[in-house]
């Protein structure tokens, strides 16, 4: 199981530069704190966070509405695959062993970002906010995953850059994969199975039963 912003793709950074339009427009900014405590969930969970953290006089939607535009812009300039996700999808298929998305994000912005790059029929299905109650760091998403692929949590492997990511994915009881990165400096690791330096990792290929990456 894949995360999809800050592990496949650089959206994690630009949802940084968005959050940052958006409260420098109103006066604020965007603090390193706000900034972890809204890494990894659903959208409409951070701007929540968002508005109450610095009183905005805005609603949910509103701010959506006002990010969706932004990105508009961004996305077809700026978004990029991360590095070793496509040796990694190639290895997979390879085999083939079947792949997935489970991500914090919207089913439209899901579909936008990878019809970017064609990925979207390399998987066999994504999860979106839309399709649980509860969002990371609750385990809803990757016990619906389970379910989809007719395995049990253990059996499946979630890739996750985000601690509530990984919250989500060791409470469901599934082997997670930690893949740090730059936005995601300060991480609660319990329950990890293995903290990689990036999808290159030949651990993670081990982990799989796949050759090591060239």
């Amino acid at each position: 199981m894949f995360d999809l912003d800050g592990l496949m793709f650089n959206t994690e950074d630009l949802y940084d530069d968005v959050s940052e339009i958006l409260l420098q427009r109103r006066g604020h900014q965007y603090t390193e704190e706000l900034k972890f405590q809204m890494l990894g969930r659903p959208a409409q969970v951070g701007l929540k966070m968002m508005i109450d953290a610095h009183r905005l006089d805005a609603t949910v939607g509103q701010l959506q509405a006002e990010s969706d535009e932004i990105f508009a812009e961004f996305l077809p300039l700026r978004l990029r695959p991360l590095p070793g996700l496509e040796p990694l999808l190639q290895a997979l298929e390879a085999v083939p062993i079947p792949k997935a998305i489970a991500t914090s994000s919207g089913r439209e912005f899901a579909k936008t970002v990878l019809a970017q790059f064609a990925y979207g029929s390399r998987f066999e299905f994504v999860l979106t906010a839309e399709d649980v109650s509860e969002g990371k760091p609750a385990p809803e998403i990757y016990l619906v995953a389970a379910e989809r692929f007719g395995l049990a949590p253990a059996d499946i492997m979630v890739l996750e850059d985000s601690e509530n990511g990984c919250r989500a994915g060791v409470a469901a009881g599934s082997f997670t994969v930690l893949v740090p990165a730059p936005h995601s400096p300060r991480l609660d690791v319990r329950g990890v199975a293995l903290v990689a330096h990036s999808l290159e990792d030949e651990r993670i290929y081990r982990a799989l039963g796949l050759p090591p990456p060239v």
